[in-house]
């Protein structure tokens, strides 16, 4: 397994939190502006999961994955903007599609999800 890799990732993936990920997240008002700030915690709490997870067990990886993308369809039932709704599900279904790599130590299908997340969303929100 390439933990070293997983390790990087994790270094990444905080430094995407640090950023401002999603930054754009809660502009909008109503129903919008809460599911755009439910959101970012939402990865803020995956963040903060995947940096606690030991290398050497990549399934807590995968768990942690599937968990942020039913947490983001459950997200996007909440908003009553199209796009919004369009973009929370294109994203948990690219995370549901990176899951199983990343329970087998292969985590560059996340990286790329992870690194195109902020643009997507965050256009969706702003």
């Amino acid at each position: 397994m390439r933990y070293g890799v997983v390790r990087a990732l994790a270094a990444g993936v905080a430094a995407l939190g640090a950023a401002g990920l999603l930054g754009g997240c809660g502009a909008l008002g109503g129903d919008s502006g809460k599911v755009c700030d439910d959101t970012r915690q939402a990865f803020q709490q995956y963040i903060t999961q995947v940096r606690s997870v030991p290398a050497a067990e990549p399934a807590q990886w995968r768990q942690a994955t599937e968990k942020l993308a039913g947490r983001l369809d459950a997200l996007a039932k909440e908003t009553g903007d199209s796009d919004l709704r369009k973009a929370l599900k294109a994203e948990a279904d690219r995370l549901r599609a990176a899951a199983p790599a990343v329970g087998g130590g292969d985590v560059a299908q996340l990286d790329t999800v992870l690194k195109e997340t902020p643009a997507t969303i965050g256009k969706a929100c702003d």
